[in-house]
Order: C-alpha cells, then structure tokens, then sequence
C-alpha cells in the first residue's frame, strides 16, 4: 500500500514552493520556482498572477509526476496582504498582483485619514492605516483601474487575496480564511468574516470578495489539467500563521521569527482577541472546528530584500549566501549603520514613508562591514518587535526560520541583540505549517497541538553579549532609527 502524504504549497513573495510530507512531518520532496518582482515606479511592487498560477501548477505536477505515495491532503499558504481582482467569466486576471509592499494606497488612507475615520477603523480592525494591508490597495484599485471598475459595472469582478484567486482558478472556490481575513483590515479585530462598517469605509463591496471558510477543513478540490487527480484541498492560511504552526507555535507563549523578503515576528496568545497596541498587531492563527486562535504580529518589511538588494544592484557579492558569507569575514560593522527601510518601517513605528539608509561611512569602509550592518540591522529591527511582546509576557526563547538563518552568523547575532536562546525551527516552517493544517483538516491528526508533538527539537544559539553592553547598543541603535527614519 502506497504511503499516504501531505502537500503542502507555499506561495511566497520570492518564489512558490511545493513539499510532500509524510505523515510523521518528514519532507520526501520539494521543489521550487522563482517568482519575478517588479517595480514599475517608486512605491510600486507588482508580480503577474498568470505566473504565479503557473507556477503553482507546474511545483505541484512535478512532485506528484514521481513515485512518492498518494497526496492525501493539501494545504495552501499565500503571501498575506497582496491582492488582485480578476474577471468571474473568464478568470483572466484584470490587474497585477499588487504585493504587500506596494505604497500606491497611501493616497486612500491620506484621504480616510482627513475625513476623520482613522480612529474608527483602527480600533474596529486592530490594525493601523497603512499602505500594507489590503483593504487600501483593494480600494485604490476600485477607484483608479478601469478594467475593475468595467468589470464591476457588468458584475463580473472578483477581487481577494492571491489565495482566493488561486482557489477560484483550481477549482475550489472563491474563498479565504479568517488569518488571511485578519490582514486585510475589513475584518474586525473579535469578528470573523467581512465586517460592514469597515468594507464601507474603504469602499469595498462584499459581493466582490471571497467567502471566509475556516482554516482547516474539506475545503473542496484543486485540479489542473497536468495533474494525474484532483487534490483535495483541506488548508488555506496566511503564510505567516502557517510558519507560526511549522514552528510549533500552538500553544501560548510561544514566539518565531520567519525571515524572509521581510521577518515576521508572531506570539502565539491564546483564544481571546488581543487588544492593540504598542506597534504590535493583533490577527487571526487560525480557526478550526469552530475555535480561533489569536496571535500577536510585528514585521520587518525589508530583511532578505535587502541583501538581495545589496548584492544584486549593488553588487556587494554575488548572492544574498554569499554576502553573509562576507559579513563573517569582518569582527564588526567598523561604525556602519543600515536602516533596512526599503518598504518602509513596519513594527513599531509604522512609518510608510521611511527610506533605507547607510550611514556611518569612512574611507576605510568596506562591503563586509556593510554586508555585516545590514545582518546586524536586521536582528535589532526584530529585537525592537520581540522586546514588545516581552512586554506582554516573558520571551524565553525565539523560534526562527526561514532562509536567511542557514548560515550561522545571523542566529548568533539575533541571540546576541536579544539576550535570549534562539531556536532553529525547520528551515520551511511556513510550507510545513501548510502541510500540518492541512492533515488537521484531513482529520489526520486529532489537534494541530498533537501535530506539532512531531516536529523535531532544533538547535538552541545561546548569547554571548553580556547584558549591559547589550542594553547600550540598543540605546544607539533606537536613537539612530528615529534619525534616520526623518530622512524619508
């Protein structure tokens, strides 16, 4: 009898991952496309969603074209806060992706901001106005793009989150979940589904949008014509929530750190709404059988797009491994200081108009000491989030994931900002999480708790930075972020 395996799809800003897993959580396959980014202006952050459907359809029938065992549950994971609309006719998408990062809804939150209904908004949804959730994007384009407003008039539009359109064109419906709901800013922060006063307030109809479906679940089908069978889809969650769950995070109190294009810093706090407030942000974990979970989230926007920035346009080396591999050839920074700000600073400023900065520079500056800031940036930037949720309850140790804590210069510096362990999670704890969801809701494993009894210890980086000089760095590098952000 062939072994029964988990998909779990992984759409990603960088690029869209497929790994089948056994049922004790062991990867037997994966495989990977890239995704291209564009930025048309300033500001501007597009991805084609024919690609990104393509792509999908192409990692999948790869992995299930080989003698592995029989896909018996699939979970998706998607890139949070981007959107789009398409034509419900024909699917033919009618916009770009406009990607998380995207600024062009400052303008819409500028003019909500005047009219007085900040105050409203933020404390119904939780979430502060900002270019970064979707709800300004999805009303930037119902006033500004002439084929959604076409579409709209002839009622065929359709407009959601990259999962719902990649749902709707597989075969498994026009529909989301409520983490994924819980970034867009029209859910309210103790509701699930479309909240009312907040889609009027954006100017958003809910005959456009998806259905909010729970998290884990017989959710339906997805098909494509390479694929042998239909695969039945039981997860759609937001991709931060999924790496919350590969992390082991299904209990509270416990926190990761997914570092990525961006690092998202999420604590896991139980089945109570949390309130707002101090930069932090609270969202939906997930909903399962009727019962919700909560989390406390704070990003980086500008983390693995940085050293791609650094190594690509700059050319400080010849890839992102590679630049860490230079930070590591130098004791320090030499007085180089970088403000990963490319998108803005998220968590705790919430500063939209931010600009990346180096500063610090001398004669004798080289691009390991600003290979080696930009690292060291990047671990303050997620000290600062997790120091927040400190505030709410005692971090003891900080799960990370992701890319970009392969190399072992960036776990021992994030120990070191912090003056807490951390501890590696498996590296694709985002499309393990998918994986995980998706045999809850296969019914596979009785909890998503008792999924996570699986997972593997991983190793702990303790600090070596004794606490007061710790104390003072921190000191520098808060009062350098407020300078350096006025320069944006």
């Amino acid at each position: 009898m062939s072994r029964r395996l988990l998909l779990g799809i992984d759409d990603g800003t960088s690029a869209v991952k497929a790994t089948l897993f056994d049922l004790d959580l062991r990867a037997v396959a994966t495989t990977t496309r890239r995704i291209t980014t564009t930025h048309p202006a300033p500001g501007l952050v597009e991805q084609d969603p024919l690609a990104v459907l393509g792509a999908v359809v192409d990692v999948v029938a790869e992995l299930v074209a080989g003698d592995h065992g029989d896909v018996v549950a699939c979970g998706l994971d998607h890139q949070g806060e981007s959107v789009l609309a398409w034509d419900a006719e024909t699917g033919a998408p009618l916009t770009p992706i406009h990607v998380w990062q995207d600024k062009r809804a400052q303008t819409v939150l500028d003019r909500l901001r005047s009219a007085g209904l900040a105050g409203d908004i933020e404390e119904r949804s939780g979430l502060p106005l900002d270019p970064y959730f979707s709800a300004g994007k999805l009303a930037w384009l119902l006033e500004n793009d002439a084929s959604v407003d076409a579409a709209r008039a002839k009622g065929t539009l359709r407009m959601g989150t990259v999962d719902a359109f990649l749902s709707d064109r597989l075969g498994a419906g026009f529909a989301t979940d409520p983490s994924t709901a819980s970034r867009t800013q029209l859910q309210a922060g103790d509701g699930i589904g479309w909240d009312a006063s907040l889609t009027a307030a954006f100017g958003v109809p809910t005959d456009v949008l998806p259905t909010v479906h729970e998290t884990a679940g017989a959710l339906g089908e997805l098909r494509a014509p390479s694929w042998p069978a239909p695969i039945s889809l039981t997860a759609r969650v937001c991709d931060q929530q999924a790496a919350l769950a590969g992390a082991g995070c299904v209990v509270p109190g416990r926190v990761k750190a997914t570092y990525g294009t961006g690092v998202f810093v999420l604590a896991h706090v139980g089945t109570e709404p949390p309130a707002a407030g101090g930069g932090l942000l609270p969202t939906v974990a997930w909903t399962i059988a009727g019962r919700t979970e909560y989390a406390l989230d704070g990003g980086v926007f500008t983390a693995g797009a940085l050293l791609e920035w650094l190594s690509g346009t700059l050319g400080l080396a010849p890839d992102p491994p590679a630049l860490s591999a230079l930070a590591a050839t130098v004791f320090d920074s030499g007085g180089v200081r970088v403000l990963p700000a490319l998108a803005g600073l998220g968590a705790p400023w919430w500063e939209a108009d931010a600009r990346g900065v180096i500063a610090g520079l001398t004669a004798g500056s080289t691009p390991a000491h600003i290979a080696r800031a930009a690292i060291e940036a990047i671990t303050w930037r997620v000290a600062d989030i997790v120091a927040l949720v400190g505030q709410r309850a005692p971090v003891g140790v900080l799960r990370i994931d992701g890319g970009l804590t392969a190399a072992a210069l960036l776990p021992q510096m994030q120990a070191d900002v912090l003056g807490v362990p951390v501890q590696r999670s498996e590296p694709d704890a985002t499309v393990l999480g998918a994986a995980m969801l998706a045999g809850v809701g296969a019914g596979l494993f009785p909890s998503l708790a008792q999924a996570a009894e699986r997972l593997p210890a991983g190793e702990l980086v303790h600090p070596q930075t004794a606490d007061a000089l710790r104390a003072a760095s921190h000191q520098r590098w808060r009062k350098f972020v407020s300078a350096a952000a006025e320069l944006g």
